[in-house]
């Protein structure tokens, strides 16, 4: 028995890296205010440990959509698989071309194209859809902060999140 509430628990899973950074900081600041000397420089160096992982994890409790959309996604080897209930496929990350979110569907769904294939649509609600930000943040170039924004965002178009070689002229921004 639980004395947790199941909605809690899940806002305790989602954020959990910035929770337990914001703890690690709590704690090196105690140290350095406190007793000083040799665990005052240690505990300086837990609060900037703390912070760092305070902002990752902010970062992936953005990204986080929950789970129990369709499908699952399993990332192995720099190769992305998502198991649908009426479609699926398999990436490699290094054949990945254009990185898109469509939040016209719902739920919103990641589209990742490669060339000669077809796109492979990603709900970003489906199971194991959070391992999907480790892979995006190793694309050259792309940028978090925009990403997550578009997330949080409403768009009614598709957007390119990033792309390894631009199809548009360089005078025409992405945004």
């Amino acid at each position: 028995m639980s004395f947790i509430r199941p909605e809690v628990r899940a806002g305790f899973r989602r954020w959990r890296e910035a929770l337990a950074g914001l703890a690690i900081a709590a704690l090196g600041l105690w140290w350095m205010i406190g007793p000083g000397g040799l665990l005052g420089w240690v505990g300086l160096a837990l609060c900037v440990l703390g912070t760092a992982l305070c902002v990752i994890g902010a970062q992936r409790g953005r990204f986080r959509a929950g789970g129990g959309g369709p499908g699952v996604v399993q990332v192995d080897e720099r190769q992305i698989h998502y198991f649908g209930p009426l479609n699926g496929g398999a990436i490699a990350v290094e054949d990945l071309e254009r990185l898109a979110l469509d939040p016209t569907g719902t739920p919103a769904h990641w589209v990742l194209d490669q060339p000669g294939q077809l796109p492979l649509f990603i709900p970003v609600n489906a199971e194991g859809a959070d391992a999907l930000f480790d892979v995006f943040a190793t694309l050259p170039g792309i940028r978090t902060e925009r990403m997550l924004a578009e997330l949080q965002g409403r768009a009614d178009h598709p957007v390119v999140i990033w792309e390894r070689r631009p199809m548009r002229p360089a005078h025409q921004r992405l945004h």
